[in-house]
């Protein structure tokens, strides 16, 4: 079983960067990354067609043959992570309470702020998340725009840092040390919203929490894949369009110094019923 892929699943794209925080905490671990970007976004669907989206994506993932499962979307965690555990003989891990429980750890005044798309807000995913820490002062807003400059490939200049500062400086101003990028987009603009948090702001990433907490769930299990075997595969699928999940991959998992036959003929399109 330890030499079984780890499947990661998301509505899109920005579970990307889960996958990206595996790779480089666990190279020698293989992925299996399936996108229902043909279905995203989860966030404006009722929670039964999300749950009955999203364990269909968890089935195909389950016959594939994975030794745990990654549900690295924020709105689908909130919709049937408990449908998921139950339904699987697989470690289940999530991005919603590795982020909490590192905040909780971080956080130096008892403040802490959540930014997250408009639906994981109304969610109130976060703040359920923190209901067993009820003398921490927790505030969450929604950073709707984030995610589109994101997937532009747009990470610095005037626009962004202009909806930056509207977003987070209520934040600021409430006197928050610690952020959590409740939304597996947000790391890839650590840099703006460090700017304008300050540095005395920690910012805890969800899609790095998750990673680590995946190690640790392998590591206790002693399912992690042995170092001594040959470099690991991985397949990376999406329900929509092959060749825009091919370039927004590139950019997400940041391919950069990577050898290209490690990914060469790893990206498919399937149909998930």
């Amino acid at each position: 079983m330890a030499t079984a892929p780890i499947g990661i699943f998301d509505s899109g794209y920005g579970g990307l960067t889960v996958a990206r925080g595996v790779l480089d905490q666990m190279p020698h671990e293989s992925i299996v990354y399936l996108g229902d970007t043909a279905h995203a976004p989860y966030g404006p669907r009722p929670i039964a067609q999300t749950r009955e989206l999203a364990l269909g994506c968890l089935d195909r993932l389950v016959d594939h043959g994975v030794k745990a499962l990654v549900i690295a979307c924020n709105t689908a965690s909130a919709a049937m992570l408990h449908d998921a555990r139950e339904r699987y003989d697989v470690p289940v891990v999530e991005v919603i309470r590795p982020a909490v429980r590192r905040a909780v750890r971080a956080t130096r005044n008892g403040s802490i702020g959540v930014i997250s798309t408009t639906g994981t807000h109304q969610s109130g995913a976060y703040l359920d998340a923190f209901a067993a820490a009820p003398h921490l002062d927790v505030q969450s807003r929604p950073c709707p725009r984030f995610v589109e400059f994101v997937e532009a490939g747009v990470t610095s200049g005037p626009d962004l840092l202009e909806h930056a500062h509207t977003y987070l400086e209520p934040l600021r101003e409430s006197g928050i040390d610690t952020l959590i990028l409740g939304c597996t987009h947000y790391p890839l603009l650590t840099g703006v919203i460090s700017y304008v948090m300050g540095d005395g702001v920690t910012l805890v990433s969800s899609a790095d929490e998750t990673a680590k907490e995946l190690y640790r769930v392998l590591a206790d299990a002693h399912m992690l894949r042995p170092d001594a075997l040959p470099a690991p595969s991985h397949s990376f699928t999406t329900t929509g369009d092959p060749e825009v999940f091919r370039r927004l991959s590139t950019r997400f998992l940041g391919f950069g110094g990577a050898p290209d036959e490690v990914y060469r003929g790893a990206f498919h399109q399937v149909v998930v019923s």
